[in-house]
Parts: structure tokens; sequence; C-alpha cells
């Protein structure tokens, strides 16, 4: 069987963190301590190897959380970094489905922490007929 890559890019431009004023991101929403949920589609049943990258900025704490469809990832899913960072994390714990997915994004409440993350894109192989 033949297989060919294709992704869905999802537009999140938000700022996590204890308080609207601990970064100057003017380009991102302010949203607290979760993201609410950003859908993409997904046009087979039959996806494999997935797995997304994101552009996050100033994340200063293990701890943060990557959902997908309702589902945490597994390990750590936003490392560290001073600045500008861009990561890659498999979606092992949690599955893509044929049509509608969601995604969102959860701050470790138990740390001051405040980020942002600007894009997020989702990819995987699909059969092709």
């Amino acid at each position: 069987m033949s297989y060919r890559a294709n992704y869905a890019p999802v537009a999140v431009s938000a700022h996590l963190g204890p308080n609207r004023e601990a970064i100057d991101v003017p380009w991102a929403d302010y949203v607290g301590d979760a993201t609410p949920e950003y859908e993409f589609e997904v046009p087979t049943a039959d996806s494999t190897d997935a797995y997304l990258g994101l552009r996050a900025f100033r994340v200063g704490a293990y701890g943060h959380e990557i959902e997908v469809n309702g589902e945490p990832l597994s390990g750590f899913d936003l490392p560290p970094a001073d600045g500008w960072q861009y990561w890659e994390d498999l979606l092992t714990d949690a599955e893509l489905r044929e049509g509608t997915n969601a995604i969102r994004v959860v701050r470790d409440e138990t740390t001051d922490d405040s980020f942002a993350v600007n894009t997020v894109t989702v990819h995987w192989r699909e059969p092709v007929e």
C-alpha cells in the first residue's frame, strides 16, 4: 500500500498564564489556564504515524499538556525554552479520527509560568487509493 503525507494547520495565537501582564504578546489572546478546543479535519479513518509541530514562546516549566480529542499526549509536551521554539510530539496516546478532531493546550497550574502558543500543525500519513 502507498501512503502520502497530509497535515492540518491550526492557528492558536494564545497566551496562557496566571495573569495577562506576565508577558508582552499583543498578537495572542489571553486565555488563562487552557486554550479553547481548536478543530481541524482529518479526511481518512486510516491515518497513521501522526505527530504535531508547535511554535511556542517563552515556556518556562515542564508539565504543560497538549490534548488531542480530549486525551493528553504522553511524556512532556512543551519543554522550557527562553525565546521562541519549535517542538514536535508524537500522538502516541491520542488518536486522530476521520472528520473533526480537536486540540487544546493546558497550562500546569502549579507553576507561575506564562507562555504563548502561536501555531500547531498536525501531521499524519494516509493511504493512497
